[in-house]
């Protein structure tokens, strides 16, 4: 089993950190950046043809849920099944960064900030 690491590159490009995943802790992911088999992710391929990490990166959309890709049917059933609120995560991202959200999420063991 792996351990929750503050690595900035396991910050996914929806602002989940996977290093905090149980998937990615029990080695069945190696996260959003490194798992080639997540090409079904509009997300994910969006910032990829951009060049950029994450949507915090985006200079499109000054809020991600305007953002098709982002704001979905599919992500929106995930967030509501994970508890998750993404455009928290990415607007954390954006203000202090990605390393900085890193170290915050490991510290905490979250995958993502929750949905209140």
């Amino acid at each position: 089993m792996r351990k929750i690491k503050p690595d900035p590159s396991l910050v996914s490009c929806c602002g989940i950190f996977c290093g905090a995943c149980g998937s990615y802790l029990n080695q069945k992911c190696d996260g959003c950046h490194q798992t080639e088999s997540r090409s079904w992710c509009k997300v994910r391929e969006c910032c990829n043809k951009k060049g950029i990490s994450t949507c915090a990166q985006c200079n499109e959309f000054a809020d991600p849920n305007a953002c098709g890709k982002f704001n979905n049917l599919i992500t929106k059933v995930v967030g509501f099944f994970t508890k998750s609120d993404r455009p928290a995560c990415l607007k954390q991202i954006h203000e202090t960064g990605l390393e900085t959200y890193a170290v915050k999420m490991a510290a905490l063991k979250m995958r993502a900030i929750r949905r209140t």
